[in-house]
């Protein structure tokens, strides 16, 4: 793969596995604002599904910024106690209880 100029790229594998279309794309020229905001072009947002108010993040790998979506975070606090009288129906005073019968132990 080549990027812009003609040369193989020197960064890590994750860098060089992209195809010439995504290396160009990434040389893109951009300018980070004042507030340290930059864009992301509408063709990648649209295909990572990034959206306003999207979490993601960023790590440094070989020597570049690589911005990742962030992954969903469950929200289990609107399932708690929704079980408990199906377990107390079946003589259990908790999950617990539940859980380890089931284990054996």
């Amino acid at each position: 793969m080549l990027g812009i100029e003609g040369s193989r790229p020197a960064h890590s594998a994750e860098i060089r596995s992209l195809t010439e279309y995504e290396y160009r794309l990434i040389l893109k020229g951009m300018r980070i604002g004042e507030r340290g905001q930059v864009t992301i072009p509408k063709d990648i947002r649209e295909q990572f599904g990034l959206g306003p108010e999207t979490e993601v993040e960023f790590r440094v790998v070989g020597g570049s910024i690589v911005l990742k979506k962030a992954p969903k975070k469950l929200d289990l606090a609107k399932w708690k106690g929704r079980c408990g009288d199906a377990f107390a129906k079946l003589g259990y005073s908790s999950v617990d209880k539940f859980i380890d019968d089931v284990r054996g132990r």
